[in-house]
């Protein structure tokens, strides 16, 4: 009997520390940048925003992994939103914070959805994240500070604004979350 309740009380607790890592993991949702080049324009979308297989319906291409945000609220954490504007064809990633709906809207931007949370505050295993605008073709795309910014800038990128903190390496973020 006791060494019934011993195999069982182990098997338990495995399984709770097993979910509590699954949670930790599912909790992070990988985040990508796609290109359209009929529009020369770039989007940013969280993994399970979109099906791959629309977005190269769409004749979106070369996806490229950007870093991992979080996919529910939580504290220094801030809501990411997506932002379309069907005059310019651009795609937006705008913090709720950035922007309030208001001005968005009178910029011309509309159909808003929540994409991710990402953080307020630098921690280990976070990268500095940073919209960089083209005023000709009022463009915004979303650049990590690792990105290749020097091809942005010679595309006519410039205005460089701080957004908020990402995830840089999702596989090691539980280990730094139990820190």
């Amino acid at each position: 009997m006791k060494r019934t309740f011993v195999l069982i009380t182990t098997v338990f607790a495995a399984i709770l520390i097993g979910n509590k890592c699954f949670a930790q993991e599912d909790e992070l949702v990988r985040v990508f940048r796609w290109y359209n080049p009929e529009d020369n324009e770039y989007v940013t979308v969280a993994d399970g925003e979109y099906q791959d297989g629309q977005m190269m319906n769409w004749k979106w291409k070369d996806k490229t992994l950007l870093f991992s945000a979080y996919r529910t609220p939580g504290p220094d954490r801030v809501a990411v939103y997506a932002w379309y504007n069907p005059v310019t064809k651009d795609h937006a990633s705008i913090t709720g914070e950035e922007y309030t709906d208001d001005q968005m809207l009178k910029m011309g931007y509309s159909a808003k959805h929540l994409q991710f949370y990402a953080l307020v505050r630098r921690g280990p295993n976070t990268v500095s994240v940073y919209r960089w605008r083209v005023s000709k073709h009022k463009d915004w795309v979303t650049v990590p500070e690792q990105g290749d910014t020097d091809a942005y800038y010679k595309k006519g990128y410039h205005n460089k604004t701080f957004q908020f903190y990402a995830i840089l390496r999702a596989d090691e973020a539980a280990l730094y979350n139990q820190l």
